[in-house]
């Protein structure tokens, strides 16, 4: 299952990605694909051609797991005419 994250850059805006596991305590740098703006458009100093990205934990802030992917519970409400 992928996991939508907004990835928090130092000294840069917010990116949106996909991760297919979270990173662990061990970890030193996540790998993310399909990186984009918060508005869905494409990164200036990316290039398109590029399907894998990897950064080092130094250079991010926070990671932010977005709700996405799973499945709405239906609620059902009782009620009297």
């Amino acid at each position: 299952m992928a996991y939508t994250v907004m990835i928090h850059l130092v000294n840069e805006d917010p990116i949106l990605a996909e991760m297919e596991e979270l990173p662990g305590p061990s970890d030193r740098s996540i790998t993310c694909t399909n990186l984009r703006r918060r508005d869905g458009k494409e990164i200036h100093y990316i290039t398109p051609e590029a399907i894998s990205f990897i950064f080092p934990w130094h250079r991010i802030s926070f990671i932010e797991v977005l709700p996405g992917g799973m499945e709405r519970a239906e609620v059902v409400k009782f009620f009297r005419d």
